[in-house]
Formats: C-alpha cells, structure tokens, sequence
C-alpha cells in the first residue's frame, strides 16, 4: 500500500452489463442501411441532344413541356424514356425516316437511334421501381380484363368496337398492337389505366401523370380523376364536387402546396380538404403513399352486389378489407375526430346495407326467375327492355347512391340514388310481374344498333382459349 492511496481489488465486469464489444461477433450484422445510388449526369449523349433539338422545332409544346418538368431537371432526355431495342415490335419505323431527310441540323444517319412512342410502366420502374409494383396490384392494371369478365357490351357484342375505343378503352385500355410497321390505329393512340402493352407490362402513367410534363402537383387535382370517373355511372368527380370536400376545394384550392415533394404532402399544412388523391393514394399520419388504389377501401361499390373487394371474383383484392378500412380512418383523423370518423362509416355500411338487401337482392332474385321459367331471353343482353332496367339499377342508380353515401354528397346519395333506386325498382318490378302473372314473353328488340363488336376476349390477357362463350340456353 502506497501512502495516503488505498488500493482496490480490480473488478472484472461481465458483457452482460452493457459494455460493447471491441467487435461484433461474426453472426452479428451491423444495422447499416442499404445506401442509395444516385447520380445526375450533366453531360448528353449526341443522339439525345438531337431528339431535343428536332423536337424544340417540330413540336414545340412537347418541348416546352418536357422542359418545364423534373426529368428535365434531373437530365432525364427524350432517350431515357423512349429509346428502344431493333427488335422490339413497337419501334418506330417512320421515325427512322427522319434521320434520312437530312433537312435539319441533327435530322442526320449518324444519330440514327430506335426509339417508341411508348412508354410503359416497366420503362418507368427503371426510376420508379416502388410505385410500378403497387400499380400492377391495382385495380387500375387490371380493369381491361375486369370489363371483358364482367361487361354484357363486350361479351355480347352489343356495341361496336370503334365505340369500345372511343369511349370504354379510352380509360380501361386497349392491347396495344402493330400493323404494317406501325402502332395500329384500332388500338393507338391511347393512355388507358389497364392498357396491355407489348412489353407485358399493364397501364400508362401517363394517365394520370400526363405528358410530358409528369407533375406531381397535376396528379394530386381530382380533375385528373375526373378524366373517366364521372358521368352517370361512377360521377365521383361530380360527388366530389358536391361535398364539403369539394367545395373547399373550389374555394381554397389555389391556396394548396401542390408541389410539395412526393411522400410529404401534408393535411393541414400543404392543404386544407382532401382531393382524390389524398384519400386514396398520398400519405398521412402512419399510412403509407401507395399507386395501389385497390387499399384502404372496405366495399366494392362498384360491383352488382357490394361486397368485400377480396370477394371481387373478377379481380380479388390480396388484402383484408378492415385492416384497409383502418388506413382510410387514419386519413380521416388527420382532420376529423374517431366520434366523426367511426360514425361516418357506420352511415355508410348502412346505406350498401340497404341497397343490398331493399333494392339489388330482390331485382336479381326476379331476373333469375324470368330467366328460369323463360320469361327472359338468355341468348344476348340488353336486347328486352328488363335487362336495361336491371343494369341501370345497379349500375346507374345503384352506384350513386352509394359512392354519394361513402363521399359525403347527398344529393347523389339521395335523388341521384335512392330515389332513382325506388323510381326504377317499382317500374321493374311491375313489368316483371306482368309477364309472371300472364305467361307472355318479353319482347326482343331484333334491330340492335351497333351490336357488331367482337366477343372474343383478348388473347394478350386471356390465352389463345378466349374464344366466345356458347349463348346460355
């Protein structure tokens, strides 16, 4: 012992106590995040900067679009996006004949490149991988095969197909084909959500992302939705409009942060009311951005009968619809109280209750009696004058009544829906029961309009088996 210096015995204290080791056992792996890799090349290759320049001149709104936008920001060129294989059966070969004109200052062979006019989402996913994979589980892929599942028009052949393309592919998509070297015009140009696209891939991101400016801010404003979902069977733009939702909207909407930067878009801070994309795509709260439409809803209102959109046989959703009904009231709570939230939804399951069991079941158990005791005719649809007024039931009034329930717009709820439900219900039900009590048939309108449409569903989604279905007897 030293003078005045005590010493101790030396402690030996076990790893347990929370001292680290020197290193890691070799099992262990550190909690090191995969790191990004990124980079902006401000250099351009020669065949990129002659598509700018050919195009600054022949199509100037293009340019000016496309330089306006963040791809032109990050030095994404016209090539990034369109530049193609030789092979590929989309190429451009009319393009080409630019290249040999040599009338411009870049219109020359030494830029000769094969591009597309194109693009698809398996082109967007080179940048974009995340948002391409929740898209292809959406809905929105998939509606040109839930139409041909599902749709008396197509199958029955009872519109014609320039009346398809001009108005059911211009929002659910063609199958993109070519004919004689180029895109074919029965099914080009279009940017429907569930085109089917030579590369295999489903959809457009331009849809709603529109060319070439691909704005964000412009994805966000329901007038982008408000592109196919209107009109008398699905006017949820309309619905919109009508609510509280909309009318701030309307009132505040300039005031709105449209830019803000994906993933941060913010209720009560970048805006004041939700658009579309608020409830149904952008993130809040705990919940997740997500390009799969087909999460947070709890319904099929769209459907005949609604249904959980897992029971969808057309299209079954992977998800479990409480879980996504709990995503959809954490959006709602970022402005709403759990008293407003919960009862809201508890309104809402009311009224699919209702048209469930007062005005769908009771229309279908008397469709399915006519067709039974061959009151109806089964060979073709909507050719008597019942089968219009079931679809109309279901698919016009019955779907208004209750988007307008679920978005808050009584007037869709109310007169565009359930009192329409009533009008045409009691008007069915009455002819119906007039051909039950005298035994007559209903009368079959011969000299259909149009009806000249292919029934043979798509190849490209179905198989080479899609060959129409024998008329039920």
């Amino acid at each position: 012992m030293e003078k005045g210096r005590i010493l101790l015995p030396l402690l030996v204290v076990p790893f347990s106590w929370g001292i680290t080791h020197a290193q890691p056992p070799a099992q262990q792996t550190p909690n090191v995040p995969k790191a990004k890799e990124f980079r902006i090349e401000r250099g351009m290759s020669d065949q990129a900067l002659a598509c700018i320049e050919c195009h600054k001149v022949k199509t100037p709104g293009i340019f000016a679009d496309w330089a306006a936008s963040r791809h032109a920001s990050s030095n994404i060129s016209c090539l990034d996006c369109h530049m193609a294989e030789e092979h590929d059966p989309d190429v451009s070969k009319a393009h080409y004949q630019y290249y040999e004109k040599g009338d411009m200052p870049f219109a020359k062979r030494e830029y000769k490149t094969p591009v597309t006019a194109v693009v698809t989402p398996k082109d967007c996913s080179r940048c974009h991988p995340d948002e391409v994979t929740q898209y292809s589980r959406s809905k929105h892929a998939h509606t040109l095969e839930i139409i041909w599942k599902i749709d008396k028009w197509l199958n029955d052949g009872m519109n014609s197909d320039n009346e398809r393309k001009t108005g059911c592919y211009h929002c659910h998509g063609t199958v993109l084909k070519v004919k004689d070297g180029a895109l074919d015009p029965e099914t080009w140009p279009n940017v429907g959500v569930g085109r089917v696209n030579m590369d295999g891939s489903l959809g457009s991101c331009s849809s709603c992302h529109t060319r070439h400016r691909f704005s964000t801010a412009e994805a966000r404003r329901p007038e982008v939705c408000g592109q196919c979902h209107l009109g008398p069977d699905h006017p949820q733009k309309e619905i919109y409009a009508e609510s509280k939702h909309g009318a701030i909207y309307e009132s505040n909407g300039h005031t709105y942060n449209w830019d803000a930067a994906p993933g941060t878009w913010t209720p009560g801070v970048d805006y004041r009311a939700p658009t579309c994309a608020s409830c149904h795509m952008s993130g809040a709260g705990k919940v997740l951005t997500t390009h799969d439409v087909t999460e947070r809803l709890s319904w099929e209102t769209q459907a005949p009968l609604t249904i959980r959109p897992s029971e969808f046989k057309p299209f079954p959703a992977k998800t479990n619809w409480e879980t996504e009904r709990g995503k959809m009231k954490e959006i709602c709570l970022q402005c709403h109280s759990k008293a407003w939230t919960d009862d809201h939804f508890i309104a809402f399951d009311k009224a699919v209750e209702e048209y469930n069991e007062v005005y769908y079941k009771p229309a279908k158990k008397m469709m399915d009696t006519l067709y039974e005791k061959g009151l109806l005719d089964k060979t073709r649809y909507f050719d008597e004058d019942l089968e219009w007024e079931f679809y109309e039931l279901w698919h016009h009034e019955g779907r208004r009544a209750r988007m307008g329930a679920m978005m808050m717009a009584p007037d869709y709820s109310w007169w565009h829906g359930f009192y329409e439900c009533k009008h045409r219900l009691l008007n069915f039900m009455d002819e119906a029961n007039h051909l039950m009590e005298t035994g007559q048939k209903a009368f079959i309108m011969k000299d259909f309009p149009g009806a000249t449409g292919s029934k043979t569903k798509p190849e490209e989604i179905f198989g080479k088996a899609a060959q129409p279905e024998a008329p039920a007897k």
